[in-house]
């Protein structure tokens, strides 16, 4: 037989377009439109259904970047379209249907809108593929609301990455960008949407199967049947007869083999990126707002979203809406996942903000909802740390769930099913869905990539297939649905039905109880940029992270030793703000410029407000007087205060630079540095074992200036390329000594360092202080230190503990893995040396092997600083930077967990009393370290220890308490009671704990009151 395969699907394709999808409706009408412009930001309901309206005409502009355009929109059904009874004909509905001026950008990257009725109610969301409003229309057929419509610019959606002046309000201009298109009442036929949908399931499944399959030479023959079947003159009147014909095409079930895709609604709203923070809350109220109109027509569909803070704002400012999303999650159909606050990066929170994300997202949840949600749904981050399985079993999680590393631009993952082994030994269950996106449209191409893609065929049958229009919000559409209804059970296709993510999990647990192990991180081989870009937004990140934990120790001590009323509510807030901004898209540095300014003054507000609880606990515990004493929030003692607490102020001198040729020398008996004409470090001696810690023929503490040009994702990427282009800054504007100061000035490009160079007593940390003014686009500045030290892997401090990295290229994976992230210090060693550098700002790293001269290799560390890509802020990092960059020469893994924190909590000096702070715990490793000390979340003022094993060593410890105790018990992170498997005893004030290498353990103390 002659194959006409070909020009039947081009017959199909065309059949579908102009006649299945042009007589979706049988008949529109145009409404009366009236319009008013808010004159600035988004204004309340109320205000504007108060404001003056103005009629206005479809085919006319409307809409400045970022603003909001309300419409007036009235009328009703024609006559026609009605019975002699007043009711619509047979098989139709009448509905609203808005187009804004719809672009061919992305759903969720351009004009949207929220339907709201005329006694402020929100209907439902307006944006492409998903501009219908059945609700706008009563019984009566009267059509009488308010669209509220946002002009947001198209910030790049189609990712060409050119640069831009839209992602700032202060550059985007006042010039219209969209042209008002079509508001109409329209009569869905629904026969046709049927037939369509019937068509666009079975096309879609031809397009998948083989070319000699007998199975889509059938499909294709009965489509093309159908199409005879259909008066193209009466589509209406004979679509019925078309949907006979495939019937029994559809009825054709699936293999008894095939895959099964548990398919759940989803909309993965981005928290802010290519649109401010105040825009998303409207976002998800569009999103969910559809999400229940759908509930409504289909009983079958189910939706998961994430992120509590997305809730909070919906039910801070929709809370008509967050009360229909109550009895939704009643239902089970409205399901909570994630356990997060939001969905945050994972590679550069601290361990104790980290932990923080679980503590306030499942708080919400159980609150708000009685929910206690056990995975962790995060599909967008860019990279997973290896700290997260204990950090999410600590929280009561139970699986985890990603499509991101999907991404990797080299290798690819072997498992889509697997237990994840964090650092500490901790596994869990984890799943990659294979459809390899977490928007899918549920299209035929989707399902066969899902099942062709699984990688775990023959252990396991099932993966989670997540729908919905993300990014920008927009979620799933009933066209969605209706594919799974269809793909259900069809010869050819994967199985695919309506599930929860709970569901899923418990299906795959199930069937696979043992699946492979991956140990580790998981590393994204992409997006390595993220770790650098928007350095004050990391910083503000960083501080504040270091301010909280001062503000809860000093605030708990206060109220513990003297009775000062806690201030829970503030630093919850406050708290809420900085988990807020370590979102996926915030804290990397891959947002437009309205959010990162809307970051830098957050952190400012946020330093504000800490230092004022900080200094009224410390007052509260010391007094005011004429002691001078040193507060000493860190783990360790230092400065003559012992850890987490404050004596007599004893605070450290630099040392003098002696002049020596054409440098200096720094020497305080511990360490030698000597610093040349060009402030650089030619030579670092652990004065004790009398090793030289700079490679032979190289300078340390050098900064280098790379070609920074990614071929995409500019923000986001740091590409192997840029290797190819480097200048070393070795130049020197001026050099002098201030004081017992090493000053250097850099000029180079547009943009100047000045580099203030010591050495303290007692210390074996060489300290640089960076100054930077940053005028340079499209590069990257690093700061390298050559070490004449022989390893092949590297250490790297991330949360509760460090990670071991391969630093040689034996593998793809191994040399994918060229920029690394490391919080507060990097180590490389020999057995009997180390070198630690650590830093107060940045996470970025690459640390590489190099032959040396006489033989054998060397390894150069070097910190990335700062960028200027271009996309989506084209102004990124411009201005002026302040850094601290420290070297540690001799140093164990011990004194870098100490300098890294004395790095980033500075000793505070303050005017007191009182002549010392008494700790309100202390502990006798060295080892294992206190990250938070605070009251307890419900209030009770039970007193919270959160400790850790930071050397990857088992410990036994000894904690002791500052105050009279009642019980001590050993709590998950959310303070509830576990079974004790640290705690191995409490007597009097005294607790002894058995600590794993890098083991989390939280213990909740009862104060004990007088009498007991």
């Amino acid at each position: 037989m002659h194959d006409r395969s070909t020009l039947a699907e081009l017959r199909i394709d065309r059949f579908l377009r102009e006649r299945l999808a042009a007589n979706i409706h049988r008949a529109t009408a145009p409404l009366r439109v009236e319009v008013w412009e808010a004159p600035g930001e988004p204004v309340a309901f109320a205000e504007a259904a108060a404001a003056e309206f103005v009629e206005f005409e479809t085919g006319r502009e409307w809409g400045r970047p970022w603003g909001t355009t309300w419409l007036r929109v009235r009328g009703e059904v024609p006559a026609s379209w009605r019975r002699p009874d007043g009711t619509l004909l047979d098989g139709t509905r009448a509905e609203l249907v808005v187009d804004l001026g719809f672009t061919s950008g992305q759903v969720g990257f351009q004009s949207e809108a929220m339907v709201w009725t005329t006694d402020g109610r929100p209907v439902r969301g307006i944006a492409p593929f998903n501009n219908v409003v059945t609700e706008a229309v009563d019984a009566d057929g009267r059509i009488d609301v308010f669209i509220e419509a946002a002009s947001n610019p198209d910030v790049g959606s189609l990712f060409t990455f050119e640069p831009t002046p839209l992602g700032d309000p202060a550059t985007a201009g006042t010039a219209h960008l969209y042209r008002l298109r079509q508001v109409d009442v329209a009569l869905r036929d629904l026969e046709v949407a049927a037939l369509r949908a019937d068509t666009v399931a079975l096309r879609g499944l031809a397009a998948e199967l083989d070319a000699s399959s007998p199975r889509r030479a059938e499909i294709l023959a009965g489509l093309e049947a159908m199409i005879d079947a259909v008066d193209p003159d009466d589509v209406a009147g004979t679509a019925a007869t078309g949907r006979a014909v495939l019937a029994p095409l559809l009825a054709r079930g699936a293999h008894a083999s095939a895959h099964t895709l548990h398919a759940v609604g989803h909309a993965h709203i981005d928290s802010a990126w290519l649109w401010p923070v105040r825009e998303t809350a409207r976002k998800v109220a569009r999103t969910f707002s559809n999400v229940l109109s759908l509930m409504d027509e289909d009983p079958d569909f189910v939706f998961a979203s994430s992120s509590a803070q997305q809730f909070a704002w919906i039910k801070q400012f929709y809370p008509d809406l967050f009360a229909r999303i109550v009895e939704r999650v009643r239902e089970g159909r409205f399901i909570p996942v994630g356990s997060m606050w939001v969905e945050s990066d994972t590679n550069m929170p601290g361990g104790e903000a980290l932990a923080r994300q679980f503590v306030a997202g499942k708080g919400f949840f159980q609150r708000e909802f009685g929910v206690d949600t056990l995975e962790v749904w995060l599909p967008d981050s860019f990279g997973y740390t290896g700290a997260l399985p204990q950090i999410a079993k600590a929280a009561g999680a139970q699986w985890f769930l990603t499509q991101k590393i999907s991404w990797n631009e080299t290798n690819r993952m072997p498992h889509h099913t697997f237990q994840w082994e964090g650092i500490d030994g901790t596994r869990l269950f984890t799943h990659f869905p294979p459809v390899d996106k977490y928007n899918s449209d549920v299209s035929a191409a989707d399902l066969a990539h899902a099942e062709r893609n699984y990688a775990d065929k023959g252990r396991g049958t099932v993966s989670l297939l997540p729908y919905g229009f993300g990014d920008g919000g927009g979620g799933p559409t009933r066209e969605m649905t209706a594919a799974i209804a269809r793909a259900a059970s069809l010869e050819g296709s994967p199985r695919t039905v309506h599930s929860t993510p709970h569901r899923f999990f418990e299906t795959a647990e199930a069937e696979y109880p043992h699946p492979e192990v991956w140990a580790g991180e998981l590393y994204l081989e992409f997006h390595r940029g993220t770790y650098t870009s928007q350095l004050p937004t990391k910083q503000g990140n960083r501080r504040s992270e270091h301010l909280l934990r001062e503000a809860e120790l000093w605030a708990t001590t206060a109220s513990v030793h003297t009775g000062t009323a806690y201030p829970a509510e503030r630093l919850e807030r406050l708290w809420q703000t900085v988990l807020l901004q370590q979102f996926h898209d915030i804290l990397p540095g891959s947002s437009i410029a309205w959010v990162h300014r809307d970051a830098e003054r957050n952190y400012a507000a946020v330093a504000r407000e800490l230092e004022e609880i900080i200094a009224d606990s410390l007052r509260a515990i010391a007094g005011t007087g004429e002691n001078r004493l040193s507060v000493n929030a860190a783990p360790h003692a230092r400065a003559g205060a012992p850890a987490l607490g404050a004596a007599p102020a004893s605070l450290p001198r630099a040392v003098p630079p002696v002049a020596d040729g054409d440098g200096w020398v720094l020497d305080n008996g511990i360490v030698r540095a000597r610093i040349d004409g060009r402030g650089l470090v030619t030579s670092l001696i652990d004065i004790t074992s009398g090793r030289e810690a700079v490679a032979p023929g190289a300078v340390a503490g050098l900064p280098q200036l790379h070609r920074d040009t990614p071929t995409q994702w500019d923000a986001w990427d740091i590409d192997a390329h840029y290797r190819h282009h480097v200048t070393d800054l070795d130049g020197v504007e001026s050099i002098e000594v201030d004081h017992d100061v090493i000053v250097v000035s850099r000029a180079f490009g547009s943009s100047r360092l000045v580099e203030r160079i010591r050495l303290e007593e007692g210390s074996r940390v060489v300290s640089f202080d960076l100054d930077l003014d940053w005028h340079e686009k499209q590069k990257l500045l690093k700061f390298a230190f050559p070490l004449d030290i022989h390893t092949h892997t590297a250490t790297s401090e991330i949360q509760f503990g460090h990670i071991e990295r391969p630093i040689h290229t034996n593998t793809s994976w191994d040399a994918a893995r060229f920029e690394t992230v490391a919080h507060r210090w990097v180590r490389v060693a020999e057995p009997d040396f180390g070198v630690a550098i650590v830093n107060d700002s940045t996470y970025g790293h690459d640390i590489t092997r190099q032959a040396r001269d006489g033989g054998g290799t060397v390894t150069v560390a070097r910190l990335s600083l700062v960028r200027g890509a271009l996309f989506p802020d084209p102004t990124q990092d411009q201005g002026h930077h302040r850094l601290f960059v420290g070297i540690a020469v001799g140093a164990d893994v011990e004194a870098a967990v100490r300098e890294g924190y004395r790095a980033n909590l500075p000793v505070r000096t303050i005017e007191a009393a009182a002549t010392e702070i008494a700790p309100l715990v202390a502990v006798d490793h060295a080892g294992v370290i206190v990250e938070a000390v605070k009251l307890a979340e419900d209030g009770s003022g039970d007193v919270v220890v959160r400790l850790y094993e930071a050397l990857g060593r088992r410990a036994t410890a000894r904690v002791t308490l500052g105050f009279a105790t009642a019980t001590v018990v050993q709590t998950d992170l959310l303070e509830r009671e576990i079974a004790a498997t640290a705690l191995e005893g409490a007597e009097a004030e005294r607790v002894s704990l058995r600590l794993r290498p890098f083991e989390i353990v939280t213990l909740r103390v009862r104060r004990s009151t007088p009498g007991q």
